[in-house]
């Protein structure tokens, strides 16, 4: 079996001499933290999305975190979203202790099911017993509120979010998109993120444009993007001086460099999204040939796709984490994606979950496979990954 000479990387940014450039430039001056480049990103980010407000933060979680006080969300309070996710979707809510209210998945898409959404409201603004269901094994009281939705875009493809708009309106509750893999993408022709109240993005060295960390809210609600500008420099609302502090807030800024850095890659987006489109056209291509092998579906509502990873599916029957190792030791990284949130162990011993309670969650964890993706990868890397699964097989 062929093994490789230099080992593909899991993923790399794609960073140029421009990138470089405006970084050192933001040294050369003595603004390193809430100057000009800031401003500039944000202004990039309404452009984009057509949002009047974009609130520049130091990470995708410091963003969803910022929305749910934004929103309202308290103690008890219920917010319909998905456990095939990163776990910071869930984790922002148990900061606020509310209560993350599951509902399975799409399993073409691995979104959110919009049919399970609307279920779930429907019952738990009814309360008692039907309530009940929809609710963690243990340690949750019924009768509490229901205040939001929180669908996740999931691998750069968004949510199908008009149904879960309809649910949000006939409920009156907020939607916060979490688009956080899903820069550059469009829904029904509308960009990812500006379809809900709320849409936040992230900027980890494997999304489609990176900052190093970094997160962006964008929102139209004027009040809300006056407070949580206010909540991620500490607290200090607009007239408060230096250390003075209307709200509980917390240090979520982003600092200049990376705010430079941003700004550059936004003004690359279409570039950076079609080089991944080609990478991701070279995987399916390859990928069609391999039996037992599952490719990402894309929904005909999805008019763009921005392809944050490339996730593939294996048969059942096919051992994933044997074919994991197996390939590893070859000089391919890969790596499971995702595990379900319900299962993970404080989520277990918080809430009692167990296997067997989000079955198309759970299948779809068991069975997808990242492979190494970015906008930089050859199509000879594609080629050596895709040779080396087959021959793995």
């Amino acid at each position: 079996m062929d093994q490789i000479n230099q080992p593909i990387p899991m993923s790399s940014p794609d960073l140029g001499e421009a990138e470089r450039q405006a970084v050192l430039d933001v040294l050369n001056t003595p603004d390193l933290s809430m100057g000009p480049r800031i401003s500039q990103f944000e202004e990039a980010f309404c452009q984009w999305t057509g949002s009047q407000h974009a609130i520049g933060v130091n990470s995708g979680t410091a963003g969803l975190h910022l929305c749910v006080r934004a929103a309202g969300i308290s103690t008890g309070d219920y917010v319909i979203t998905t456990p095939f996710s990163f776990v910071a979707s869930t984790n922002v809510l148990l900061f606020e202790n509310a209560v993350p209210v599951y509902v399975d998945v799409d399993p073409r898409t691995g979104n959110i099911d919009t049919q399970m959404v609307a279920a779930a409201a429907h019952d738990l603004m009814a309360g008692g017993e039907k309530a009940r269901q929809w609710l963690p094994p243990r340690g949750i009281e019924t009768g509490r509120s229901l205040k939001a939705i929180l669908p996740v875009d999931v691998f750069g493809q968004p949510a199908d979010l008009d149904p879960i708009l309809e649910v949000a309106r006939q409920y009156q509750l907020q939607v916060i998109e979490d688009s956080c893999e899903a820069l550059g993408a469009e829904y029904k022709g509308r960009p990812a993120g500006s379809v809900g109240d709320f849409g936040v993005f992230a900027f980890y060295p494997n999304k489609q444009i990176t900052t190093g960390e970094g997160g962006v809210i964008i929102t139209n609600d004027d009040a809300a993007a006056d407070f949580m500008r206010s909540l991620r420099n500490q607290g200090r609302a607009v007239g408060d001086t230096w250390l003075q502090h209307t709200h509980l807030g917390y240090n979520y800024r982003l600092d200049e460099m990376s705010a430079a850095l941003g700004t550059v890659q936004m003004s690359r987006l279409d570039e950076l999204i079609a080089k991944r489109v080609q990478v991701a056209d070279w995987y399916a291509e390859r990928l069609s040939e391999i039996p037992g092998v599952e490719t990402q579906v894309i929904e005909p509502f999805t008019t763009r796709m921005s392809w944050f990873v490339y996730v593939i599916r294996f048969a059942p029957g096919i051992h994933r984490d044997r074919l994991a190792k197996k390939i590893g030791e070859l000089g391919i990284p890969a790596r499971p994606y995702f595990a379900p949130i319900h299962l993970q162990p404080y989520m277990v011993e918080r809430f009692g979950y167990r296997p067997g309670d989000f079955p198309v969650t759970e299948d779809l964890g068991n069975r997808s496979l990242a492979l190494p993706f970015s906008g930089v990868m050859s199509e000879a890397q594609v080629e050596t990954v895709c040779r080396i699964i087959h021959q793995s097989l």
